[in-house]
């Protein structure tokens, strides 16, 4: 069983008829809208579509939503696209009409650029394949001298090489992408530009103004943002390292360390950590991988990942499932190295809470008397999540009769959510049942052992207190 979860984006590619299928056949865990592209209506159905196939299937598939955040961005071109040639002058103006681009000037959505950049500044488009240099600023325009050209088109991003240009995280536009996302239940939101944990905070008044449960996913893409990392990433649920936009600002040849950093970071302080950009990029247009992104993909399984995301890959390439089929091999084959079975997390640290307590004592006897499987009876997925911050080849079932802890529990690496509802099923017992469950899944057989944590009143959140280890043939008490 593959414990690293795949994300795959969804965008025109997607809506081929019979694709979501393929891909949930290929290995997808969970879904990604993405509302820096198309309208709200296109993603409306979209994650209609996923919760109708997963629904007819009996899957559980968890849906991100990633809001567009403050990105800098070229206007459209009156061609589309354009030719940019080296030593060129190049203009950005605040003031020009959106339409009007061409090969000598385009607007901007940025309007305070002027007053936040001098001469001499470096800017990086479309992710750094377009390189400017400031030479002169009006009012209202940023003139510019090609140093590295090439085909730019609309809506293409832009950053100030080093950072530092004031904006906050959420746009009107986020606002209401945020009030959208949460009426479609999505599971968690990922918040684009995230400059310290007082976005993150905003970001959940929001969702609990909205109504909304869903996690928060932090997204590191800006140099300030590594200033504060200790403390956004205790204020989200998740992070996701977006290597496009990061590396931009930070310099690519920093991008390993600071990966690698990330992701040990959130996995010590609790969190789940998501590797995202140009995983598998060639494979927009080809059939196979580059090695290189092989080994990119295995590198952050063995950095400690929960999850990868696929982007273009799967939203607009031309084979998005063999995109998802290749990462899924990739990932397996990476999880069969011995260090990433083995953890030291937290092994010589106390523990103030009982449920937490129970989680880091079953996954610490799990490893030493060879269980073939760990069930967490769980509200919240609390527990589930300390689990899977130990390394190990175990899986971790999420029995929840919660439909909303069983899609969040996607993300976790090693846990695979079951409904689980007690009261369904009274006169076989919990033990019984959940025994019989797995069984039934071909996870263990006669003579293996499970360990189920558990707590003493079902339905209480942050009440599990009791941990059973059973063997599978053995008669069973009827709890």
């Amino acid at each position: 069983m593959r414990r690293t979860k795949i994300i795959a984006t969804l965008g025109p590619a997607t809506d081929k008829p019979g694709m979501l299928e393929k891909l949930l056949n290929a290995g997808v865990d969970l879904f990604r809208i993405n509302y820096s592209h198309q309208s709200q209506e296109d993603h409306a159905r979209r994650v209609r579509e996923v919760r109708e196939l997963t629904a007819r299937r009996k899957i559980e598939a968890g849906i991100v939503a990633d809001l567009q955040g403050p990105k800098i961005r070229v206007q459209r071109f009156d061609a589309e696209r354009v030719m940019l040639k080296e030593g060129a002058t190049f203009t950005l103006d605040t003031a020009l009409d959106t339409q009007a681009g061409d090969a000598t000037h385009v607007g901007i959505t940025y309007k305070d650029m002027p007053r936040n950049v001098k001469p001499g500044n470096t800017l990086l488009l479309d992710d750094g394949r377009i390189v400017l240099t400031i030479q002169e600023i009006s009012d209202h325009e940023v003139r510019c001298k090609v140093v590295r050209g090439g085909e730019l088109s609309s809506n293409k991003g832009v950053s100030l090489q080093g950072g530092g240009i004031p904006l906050r995280a959420f746009s009107p536009k986020d606002r209401g992408d945020l009030e959208h996302g949460a009426a479609l239940g999505v599971d968690y939101f990922s918040i684009s530009f995230v400059r310290d944990e007082e976005d993150v905070l905003v970001a959940r008044q929001l969702l609990e103004e909205a109504g909304c449960t869903a996690g928060v996913i932090a997204k590191f893409e800006c140099p300030e943002a590594l200033e504060r990392a200790e403390e956004i990433i205790r204020a989200a649920d998740a992070i996701m390292i977006a290597r496009g936009d990061l590396g931009v600002e930070i310099g690519d040849a920093n991008l390993p360390t600071v990966q690698k950093r990330l992701i040990k970071l959130a996995r010590s302080m609790d969190r789940a950590a998501i590797t995202a950009t140009q995983m598998m990029q060639s494979m927009i247009d080809h059939q196979i991988p580059l090695r290189a992104e092989v080994f990119d993909v295995a590198n952050a399984v063995l950095d400690g990942t929960d999850a990868i995301l696929l982007s273009g890959e799967t939203s607009i390439g031309m084979f998005p499932e063999l995109a998802v089929a290749a990462a899924s091999r990739v990932c397996e084959e990476a999880e069969k190295q011995r260090t990433v079975r083995i953890s030291d997390h937290r092994i010589n640290q106390s523990f103030d809470r009982i449920d937490e307590s129970v989680a880091m004592a079953a996954m610490y006897t799990a490893n030493h008397v060879h269980a073939k499987a760990i069930v967490a009876l769980t509200e919240t997925g609390s527990t589930c999540v300390w689990m899977s911050r130990i390394s190990s080849g175990l899986p971790i079932f999420a029995f929840s009769r919660h439909v909303s802890t069983r899609r969040k529990a996607k993300l976790y690496r090693g846990v695979y959510p079951v409904v689980f509802d007690r009261s369904a099923d009274r006169s076989r017992g919990i033990y019984k049942t959940i025994v019989g469950e797995l069984v039934r899944r071909k996870i263990v057989k006669d003579g293996d052992l499970i360990i189920i944590t558990r707590g003493d009143r079902m339905g209480e959140s942050g009440g599990t207190n009791t941990m059973k280890l059973l063997r599978v043939g053995d008669t069973i008490p009827d709890v």
